[in-house]
């Protein structure tokens, strides 16, 4: 599937979240897919974070590093996620696909104490029904 291929494959992708008003917030992240599911962290108290508990509508876009769009939004459903399992397979999606980026992020987040205070989140592209 080629959307998933660039979503998949792109350094960074625009997650857009939903205020109460139904406006929508994009803001670009780093992003890794695993098994259909698309992984993205987050500081805890991030606006995207506390908007996704009214809501778990989302959209995703490839953008660039500005969150400039490079291509056509998604429908998505996204949750935050707590499990330890589900935080493993996350943070292993993400180390796989960003590497030694990442695990300079990590090392940072855990010298200033950040790390523990992450959040983790999972998207999954829905249909259009149209």
């Amino acid at each position: 599937m080629q959307i998933s291929q660039s979503l998949s494959q792109a350094p960074y992708v625009s997650l857009a979240t939903f205020r109460r008003s139904g406006v929508a917030v994009p803001t670009a992240v780093w992003c890794a897919e695993e098994g259909g599911d698309y992984f993205i962290f987050s500081a805890g108290a991030a606006g995207k974070v506390k908007r996704l508990s009214n809501s778990d509508r989302a959209r995703l876009a490839v953008c660039d590093v500005r969150g400039r769009l490079l291509g056509e939004w998604h429908d998505a459903l996204a949750t935050v996620i707590s499990e330890p399992q589900d935080v493993a397979r996350a943070l292993a999606a993400l180390r796989r696909k960003y590497g030694f980026q990442m695990r300079v992020a990590d090392i940072g987040a855990r010298l200033t104490g950040r790390f523990n205070k992450r959040a983790y989140i999972r998207v999954r592209l829905v249909e259009n029904a149209s």
